[in-house]
């Protein structure tokens, strides 16, 4: 049947899936970020050098564990690397020439071609938050995820302009058993919404699932050529690999599958409390996971990853926003481009509890930090709050609505002759104003970015229309795109394949929810 239907998708859809397409309506959504402005760089020549030889001789000397995984211990020792136990040590330029295989950007493949992305080089794509158990709305307050709320994510991506991916774990179900709740959330990505996915890590038969599942989407010959997913792939810092995430990685990595290589760093826990120390940790662990990778399948399109906050010294809460994260983050992105890899890093971080100024301010350090270090994969970008505990309706739209501004920011300035504008210049003169002159009426409805959210209007007006603050306009905002949403056009022959196979796997297994 899925065979059936993937054949019937590659040949237009059929009449059913042109009728829904023609009664559809699509939402626009920019493209992903083509940078024109220069990168960010802290780290001169010598430090990059010092920290690189530093994360050889961690590799070499210290080593890192690859827990409860024979066959990775099996490859590696292949390789050239000293394996004792579950500690594998890697020879100075091993790790760094098995890297060169990864490509250097890759072509994420939507099921709706228009929003396909690139990522690396000069590209930066933005996806929502990923992970929370709790979520958190105005009227509700803060409390475990359910699916319902994940379907509501996943239409607020689909429908937000500057999202460029409908992500992952937007926020954890916790009201479908552990043990399936990865097939419902892939199916809600791969329904509800025509953006790019994710795939999930959680077990490797589940990247099993994800892969089998794309193959229907997409079909099976077109997702073993080309990348339809990308998954996160997190390290357990310090330099311990995983035999579940490991696992997940190589059911991607075999099936030409993206995977983010990211260690989960803590600074100051996880991590050392210096940005270089950070650094070298970092960049070895970074090295031998994608190295990993590329021993299962050279080719295999992997993701540079840096996921960085520090530590409360007080409370032992990680913290976000802050001056250190960033230097990290900077840096990192030095370290990746000199790896020739994609980078992904930042988000919408805060360690606020509520969509507050401290939210606000956090989120922003945070979100021009990834646009200034070179990000090309922005996971979290949208959503985020309480340290990552809760995804957040309200939050979500209003970073989704200043995501806009980094899409603007990325343009530069532009020195063409219209930008010139002396023709304005000229025919105002001394004294005059601007408002009125063809240069403005040429421009004015594309020279200035605007938000869809945030409230200019004159403070009477503001207040007849009931001084609302915008957490209200936020909630406001959450309804109304909500109201509007429409499924994107699906060949119901897929859809029903896509259904047939959840319910075949759910049936075939015990719920489990440890």
């Amino acid at each position: 049947m899925a065979e059936a239907a993937a054949r019937r998708r590659g040949r237009g859809g059929g009449g059913a899936a042109r009728r829904a397409e023609r009664s559809s309506v699509s939402f626009e959504t920019a493209k992903y970020i083509e940078r024109n402005i220069p990168n960010f760089e802290v780290l001169n020549e010598e430090a990059l050098e010092i920290i690189e030889a530093n994360a050889e001789t961690v590799l070499a000397e210290v080593g890192v564990n690859f827990v409860s995984n024979p066959a990775a211990l099996e490859r590696w020792k292949n390789a050239g690397a000293d394996v004792e136990g579950e500690r594998v040590r890697i020879p100075r330029g091993l790790a760094r020439k098995l890297c060169s295989t990864a490509p250097s950007q890759f072509t994420q493949h939507a099921r709706n071609p228009e929003r396909s992305v690139v990522i690396g080089g000069r590209n930066m794509v933005l996806a929502p938050v990923y992970g929370p158990p709790f979520v958190r709305d105005r009227n509700g307050g803060r409390r475990y995820a359910t699916m319902d709320d994940f379907n509501k994510f996943v239409k607020l991506a689909y429908m937000s302009k500057w999202l460029h991916h409908s992500g992952g774990t937007v926020c954890e179900p916790t009201d479908i058993p552990v043990n399936k709740r990865h097939l419902d959330m892939l199916l809600a990505h791969m329904t509800l919404s025509d953006k790019p996915f994710m795939g999930s890590v959680t077990e490797p038969i589940r990247a099993q699932d994800s892969v089998e599942m794309a193959g229907i989407l997409f079909g099976k010959e077109f997702v073993q050529e080309n990348t339809v997913m990308t998954s996160l792939t997190n390290i357990n810092s310090p330099m311990t690999f995983d035999d579940v995430m490991m696992g997940a990685l190589e059911v991607y990595a075999e099936n030409n599958q993206a995977c983010i290589i990211s260690p989960f760093i803590v600074g100051g826990a996880m991590a050392p409390v210096s940005v270089a120390g950070t650094l070298t940790q970092v960049l070895a662990e970074v090295l031998a996971g994608v190295a990993y990778s590329q021993l299962v399948r050279p080719g295999a399109p992997a993701i540079f990853g840096a996921f960085v906050s520090s530590i409360d010294m007080n409370s032992g809460a990680p913290t976000f926003g802050t001056p250190e994260a960033s230097l990290v983050t900077y840096g990192a992105g030095q370290l990746a481009r000199r790896l020739n890899l994609p980078f992904r890093s930042s988000g919408s971080f805060c360690g606020s509890k509520l969509p507050d100024a401290q939210a606000a301010y956090e989120t922003a350090n945070s979100l021009n930090m990834g646009l200034m270090s070179g990000v090309n994969f922005m996971l979290h970008s949208c959503g985020w709050l309480e340290g990552g505990l809760v995804a957040d309706f309200e939050k979500f739209v209003m970073d989704a609505d200043q995501l806009g501004t980094l899409h603007a920011l990325a343009k530069g300035v532009s020195a063409d002759e219209n930008a010139q504008a002396m023709d304005a210049i000229r025919e105002v003169g001394p004294g005059g104003h601007y408002l009125g002159c063809a240069h403005t009426q040429a421009n004015f409805k594309s020279a200035f970015w605007k938000s869809d959210l945030l409230d200019y209007k004159p403070f009477e007006t503001w207040e007849e229309e009931g001084a609302r603050d915008t957490y209200e306009l936020a909630s406001n905002r959450v309804d109304n795109l909500l109201a509007q949403y429409q499924k994107p056009a699906l060949d119901p022959a897929v859809e029903e394949a896509l259904s047939a196979y959840v319910a075949e796997k759910k049936a075939s297994m015990p719920d489990a929810f440890m």
